[in-house]
């Protein structure tokens, strides 16, 4: 089992890798040996490290297809090879949809659905010539299979990187498997701008099954799974990570005995 964890000999990409979900990401494939590749915009204050292995930090805007192309090249020559792709970078700000302007939601759709599949396509010409292939994982949201009011081109954004991940896993097989995790409300370091103090987040939590969000490295686990040998029958996959999702309205509402 230990050994089909064992990624001493893998190199990973994490899209904006530093910090939130991709930094609990990164720690997981690092605690397990991988080379780990981190991107985004800036640099984290510190980088993601465990058992004395550190991330490896390069700038990019995953916007950018162009620059994406010269980042999968520059770490093919200077690395060998890409055995995993992490599509985590991703997010949008609040917006009302019967105001926001056009050129916003497609900057919402460009990088939580477009990134991914850009990146995607970049890696993917290189997984197809390593005989051991590789993995491709794109986290998507449950604002993909419920409403998402306030951010509705998110939400729609999300919903189309499952389809794409299903249709990528069928394309780009036998090498490349391509599997999605829908991930539930996650705690991070900005958790108090979406629930508020303690007392929001806590009373979060209790409408979670499970009676907490989850925590990065819970995403982390997941990815690693789905990296690893123990999914190596899993493809065109989505992994559900929400602590049993969220209870029905209608339970808190009903006033029946």
């Amino acid at each position: 089992m230990q050994s089909q964890l064992d990624f001493k000999t893998k190199v990973v990409i994490i899209t904006g890798g530093g910090k939130g979900v991709g930094r609990g990401i990164s720690e997981r494939f690092l605690q397990c040996g991988a080379t780990v590749i981190i991107c985004g915009r800036s640099e984290p204050e510190s980088l993601p490290n465990a058992n004395d292995n550190s991330a490896i930090f390069f700038p990019l805007d995953v916007r950018d297809a162009e620059a994406i192309q010269g980042f999968v090249d520059t770490i093919v020559n200077r690395y060998g090879r890409i055995d995993v792709l992490v599509n985590n970078a991703g997010g949008a700000p609040a917006a009302d949809a019967a105001t926001v302007s056009p050129r916003f939601s497609e900057a919402i759709i460009r990088l939580n659905l477009l990134a991914p599949l850009n990146f995607s396509q970049s890696c993917n010409k290189v997984m197809q010539t390593q005989s051991t292939g590789g993995a491709i994982i794109n986290i998507a949201s449950v604002s993909a299979v419920r409403p998402s009011p306030g951010t509705a081109a998110y939400g729609a954004a999300k919903a189309g990187l499952l389809n794409l991940s299903s249709s990528l896993a069928i394309e780009w097989a036998p090498k490349v498997r391509t599997n999605a995790i829908i991930a539930g409300i996650i705690r991070t370091e900005q958790a108090h701008l979406h629930y508020g103090d303690e007392a929001g987040i806590d009373a979060v939590a209790n409408t979670i099954p499970l009676g907490r969000m989850a925590v990065p490295t819970d995403i982390g686990d997941a990815c690693l799974f789905l990296a690893s040998d123990l999914a190596a029958y899993i493809s065109g996959s989505t992994l559900t990570v929400h602590g049993g999702g969220e209870k029905p309205a209608f339970l808190a509402a009903a006033n029946a005995d």
